[in-house]
C-alpha cells in the first residue's frame, strides 16, 4: 500500500488535473491552518433533552402522543455516541465543507480535518442525492484506539487524554490536519439536515438512515425501529447490558419519533426538538477522600468552596476537583477534610459531592471553615441576608473578578472579540498590559505580538477583532459592563425602553422599575453601579475610546402593541434574519427570550423549525 500510495502522489504533483476528489491523497491533511474560521450552520444544530428516569421517558411518550393524538407511536432508537457532533456539506455529491456544532447557530471549519476521516465520504455513492446534502454526523475515537494512543503518549513521557471524547475533540481541533490524519478518528451519521428544497424519498427516519448508508455514510448497525413505549425500553435495557462490550462510549439512548411528517408536526423548541429525547444513563458515581478545600472567585465577587479529592476515575474521566456550591451546602452534606465522600458526575455536569461515606478518624479530622478574607485580594468578605454566598466587595481591584469581567466583556453575548480567550486575558493581566474593560482598547499592535504564541497575523487579527467590537449595540453594551443580575434579556429590555445610554445611567430606582422584568433588586444593583465613581468612569473611558452604537427609538406604549407579551424565535425566515425579527419584536414591545417557558406568549417558528 505504501509503495502504491507514494506512486499515486508523485502521479499526482505531475499532473494535478488527475486528482480527484475522493483521492487517498486527499485524506492525509493539508498545511497547518493559522486558526479556524467560524461558519454559519443553513439549519440550527438542535440539542435534545435529557431525560434522566423511567418517569421522564414515560412523559416525553405520554406528551407525544397528545399533541399527534394518537395512541402508539412509532420510533427510531438509537445509541447516544459520547463524541463530537459534526455537520457535513455535500455540494454536486463532493463534500464541500465540514463544521463543530458550536453553539448550535455558528460552528467551526473543520473540513480539512474531517477530510481525513475513513469513515466520511468525500463523494457521495449511489445515486439520487440531492445537489445540496447536509449531513450530521458523530466523530468519536474508538476505545482501543484511545487506548493504544495514550499509551503512546505515556511512552513518550507526554500527558495522556483523560477520555475518548476529549481525544476525539482535540483531534478535530487541531491546526495541522496531518496530525489528526494519525489519530483515526470515525464518524457515524444519525441524520440529514438541509437539502436544499429538494425532499428525500423517504417518509421516516429509519429509512432515511439507510438512505446515508447507500451513500456511503457508517451508519451504527445498533440502531433499531422500534413499537411504543414498550420498544423503547426493551432497546434501552438491551443497549445498557452491550455497553461494556462496545469500542466507543455512549452515555445513553436516543429516541426519535420515526415518522417524518409526524416530526414535522410536532415541531421544536428554541433549542430542541420536541420529537426526540436522550434517556441518559445514571450518573456515575465513585467514592474518594476530600483532601482540602479551596476557595474561587467569580466574576460578581461570589466566594465559591472547591474541593481538592484524591484524584479519581469516575466515568473515564480522572477527577480530582468538585463544587460544593456555598457553605449552607457543606453544612447539609456534613463533611469535613479527611472524610471519604461519594462525588457524581453526569454528562459534562461539574463534580459533586452527593454524600458523606464515612467520616475519617477525629485525630485527622478538620473542619471546613468559613472564610473571612477573600483569597485573591485578602479583602473582609460580606454577607447580604438575603443571600447563601459570601462576596468580596473590590470589584474594582480584585484580580479574580476583574480576569472573570474582562471574560464577560469579551463574550459572544457582550461585545464578541473573536481570539480573546481565557489564556489570552491571562497574558495580557499578567504583563500589566490590561486591568479594566477600557485597557483592551489602548492595545497595540507591538504590544500583543511580543506575547506567548502571537505571530504577526495572530496579533493583527486579534488588534483587529477588538476594534471591529466598537460598534455594538446599545444592548450588548450594557450587558458586557457586567452589572449584577443584567443578562442579556435585561440589557435588551432596557435599550428598547430607554433608547440610548444616558437616560440608563440618571434613570432613579423607580423609572428603572417601570421597564418589563426590572424589579427593585436589579434597579437597585443598575442604580449602585452607575453612581459608583470608578465603574462610571469604565464607561466614561470605553465610550472615549471609540465604543459607539446606534441608539434606537424607545419603545412607545401607544405604538407597542406587543408590549408585555414574551416571544421565542425558532427556525429560519426568508425576508429576515432571526436578529432582524428580533429587532423588530423589540421595537413592537416584546420581550425576546431564548426558550420556551411557562411565560411564553408567542413562538414564532420558521420554515425549517422543525
Amino acid at each position: 500500500y505504501d509503495a502504491l500510495f507514494r506512486k499515486l502522489l508523485t502521479l499526482e504533483a505531475a499532473h494535478p488535473e488527475l486528482v480527484t476528489p475522493d483521492s487517498p491523497s486527499q485524506r492525509v491533511g493539508a498545511p497547518p491552518l493559522e486558526g479556524f474560521q467560524q461558519v454559519a450552520h443553513l439549519r440550527p444544530m438542535l440539542s435534545l433533552d435529557n431525560a434522566f428516569s423511567d418517569d421522564d421517558v414515560s412523559a416525553f411518550h405520554l406528551r407525544t402522543k397528545d399533541r399527534l393524538g394518537v395512541a402508539a407511536v412509532q420510533y427510531c432508537a438509537e445509541p447516544k455516541i459520547d463524541g463530537v457532533a459534526i455537520s457535513l456539506v455535500y455540494e454536486s455529491g463532493s463534500l464541500a465543507r465540514a463544521a463543530t456544532r458550536g453553539d448550535g447557530s455558528v460552528g467551526e471549519d473543520v473540513t480539512q480535518n474531517v477530510k481525513t476521516i475513513e469513515s466520511v465520504p468525500l463523494v457521495l455513492q449511489g445515486h439520487a442525492h440531492p445537489d445540496l446534502l447536509e449531513v450530521r454526523g458523530e466523530v468519536y475515537l474508538a476505545r482501543s484506539v484511545f487506548h493504544e494512543m495514550n499509551v503512546r503518549l505515556e511512552a513518550n513521557g507526554e500527558k495522556p487524554f483523560a477520555n475518548p471524547r476529549n481525544a476525539a475533540a482535540g483531534s478535530l481541533r487541531q491546526l495541522d490536519s496531518r496530525l489528526t490524519a494519525t489519530r483515526k478518528l470515525t464518524m457515524f451519521a444519525y441524520s440529514v439536515g438541509e437539502t436544499g428544497g429538494a425532499p428525500l424519498p423517504y417518509s421516516s427516519h429509519f429509512e432515511t438512515l439507510q438512505g446515508l448508508k447507500h451513500w456511503g455514510f457508517r451508519i451504527n448497525p445498533l440502531i433499531q425501529s422500534v413499537d411504543d413505549d414498550i420498544g423503547c425500553a426493551a432497546f434501552y435495557e438491551m443497549i445498557s447490558v452491550a455497553r461494556p462490550t462496545l469500542d466507543y462510549d455512549i452515555d445513553g439512548v436516543v429516541i426519535k419519533v420515526d415518522d417524518l411528517a409526524s416530526q414535522t408536526a410536532l415541531g421544536v423548541l428554541t433549542r430542541t426538538p420536541r420529537w426526540a429525547t436522550a434517556r441518559k444513563f445514571p450518573a456515575e458515581q465513585g467514592v474518594t477522600v476530600l483532601e482540602n478545600v479551596e476557595y474561587q472567585v467569580g466574576r460578581t465577587g461570589a466566594v465559591t468552596p472547591v474541593a481538592r479529592l484524591a484524584p479519581i476515575s469516575v466515568g473515564g474521566v480522572m477527577i480530582s476537583n468538585a463544587t460544593l456550591h456555598n457553605f449552607d451546602e457543606i453544612k447539609r452534606l456534613g463533611v469535613a477534610i479527611g472524610d471519604r465522600v461519594v462525588i457524581e458526575r453526569a454528562g459534562d455536569v461539574i463534580p459533586k459531592i452527593v454524600r458523606l461515606e464515612s467520616a475519617a478518624e477525629p485525630s485527622v479530622r478538620r473542619a471546613i471553615e468559613i472564610p473571612e478574607h477573600c483569597p485573591e485580594c485578602n479583602a473582609h468578605l460580606s454577607q447580604s441576608p438575603s443571600e447563601v454566598v459570601l462576596r468580596c466587595p473590590e470589584s474594582l481591584t480584585c484580580p479574580a473578578q476583574l480576569r472573570e469581567g474582562l471574560k464577560h466583556f469579551v463574550s459572544r453575548g457582550a461585545m464578541d472579540i473573536d481570539g480573546l480567550g481565557e489564556k489570552v486575558i491571562d497574558q495580557l493581566m499578567e504583563e500589566g498590559l490590561v486591568g479594566q474593560p477600557a485597557d483592551l482598547y489602548r492595545l497595540t499592535f507591538d504590544q500583543v505580538v511580543a506575547l506567548d504564541r502571537f505571530a504577526k497575523k495572530s496579533a493583527q487579527n486579534l488588534i483587529d477583532a477588538i476594534d471591529r467590537s466598537k460598534q455594538t449595540t446599545l444592548a450588548k453594551f450594557i450587558y458586557a459592563l457586567g452589572i449584577p443580575e443584567v443578562g442579556e434579556a435585561t440589557a435588551q429590555a432596557l435599550e428598547a425602553h430607554f433608547g440610548s445610554l444616558e437616560p440608563v445611567r440618571v434613570a432613579s430606582e423607580g423609572a428603572l422599575e417601570q421597564v418589563p422584568d426590572v424589579g427593585p433588586i436589579v434597579a437597585s444593583k443598575i442604580r449602585r453601579f452607575f453612581d459608583h465613581p470608578q465603574l462610571a468612569n469604565v464607561v466614561d473611558q470605553l465610550l472615549e475610546l471609540g465604543v459607539v452604537w446606534q441608539d434606537v427609538q424607545p419603545v412607545d406604549e401607544a405604538d407597542a402593541p406587543l408590549l408585555g407579551e414574551t416571544w421565542v424565535i425558532t427556525g429560519s425566515f426568508d425576508a429576515f434574519s432571526r436578529d432582524d425579527l428580533k429587532r423588530i419584536l423589540q421595537s413592537l414591545g416584546a420581550k425576546v427570550t431564548g426558550s420556551v417557558s411557562k411565560k411564553t406568549d408567542v413562538l414564532a417558528a420558521g420554515s425549517e423549525a422543525g
